[in-house]
């Protein structure tokens, strides 16, 4: 397996990413938790660790400098969904460490250049996040043109919870995201392991886990007692998988 280094994180392509990776997401809400919840999950083989926006709210700048203090060979990335203040944010997770930071679709163009601009500083992959479009593709699209360097295509938790009649699912409209940009895809959003795992197949070689991580009504917990040997199988199975691309 090859993994792009946190040094190389920036030049990510469709091109140079071969073999898939996994993200574990850490929607926690304390230190403790997140730094005992990714040593598992680097045990278990994940690629890269993200901030979740949970573990933002809670600890901010301290949990991106204690992930990055505790595993420096593994790119951070931090769920920041930006909205405003573009070049502050991102610049305050840069120079704490991050390698990647999420910026929002429904974000104004100057809000995601200034993203862009602070990645640049910094050398931060920007990834671009179409949670709430009404076209998702064209909004994919966009983000792309603004110059994002990766686009997560995501269903909301609120959204799918509220709606469970609709089976809503990252999966239906990702073939035609996948078609419509050249950058790298990620789908999130109430995905199993087994829907997860199948993304590479689907053109999205960096597969998330949040499915480990329990979520108790509101609340955010850490991982049960059995989350290695889940992992382990559900990263060897994700690197395992073959990167497929229309066309």
């Amino acid at each position: 397996m090859t993994t792009l280094s946190p040094t190389s994180i920036r030049g990510l392509t469709r091109e140079n990413l071969r073999t898939p990776l996994v993200q574990i997401s850490l929607d926690l809400t304390n230190n403790t938790e997140a730094l005992r919840t990714a040593a598992i999950a680097v045990e278990a083989g994940a690629d890269w660790i993200e901030v979740g926006t949970p573990l933002v709210l809670a600890e901010g700048l301290h949990a991106v400098r204690a992930l990055r203090a505790e595993f420096p060979a593994h790119p951070i990335i931090v769920d920041l969904k930006t909205m405003d203040g573009g070049y502050l944010e991102a610049e305050m997770m840069g120079d704490a460490g991050a390698d990647a930071v999420i910026v929002m679709g429904q974000a104004h163009d100057a809000t995601i250049e200034r993203v862009i601009e602070a990645g640049d500083r910094f050398g931060m992959l920007v990834m671009g996040d179409d949670l709430g479009a009404r076209d998702r593709v064209a909004e994919c699209a966009r983000l792309e043109r603004l110059g994002v360097g990766m686009v997560i295509h995501h269903i909301g938790y609120d959204h799918r919870n509220a709606n469970p009649q609709l089976g809503l699912t990252p999966l239906t409209d990702l073939p035609a995201i996948v078609a419509a940009t050249t950058v790298p895809v990620q789908a999130v959003g109430g995905l199993s392991i087994d829907q997860a795992v199948s993304c590479p197949g689907l053109g999205a070689p960096v597969v998330v886990f949040g499915a480990p991580l329990a979520i108790d009504g509101e609340s955010f917990t850490a991982a049960s007692d059995n989350l290695l040997p889940i992992l382990t199988e559900a990263c060897a199975r994700v690197h395992a998988a073959e990167i497929r691309y229309p066309g």
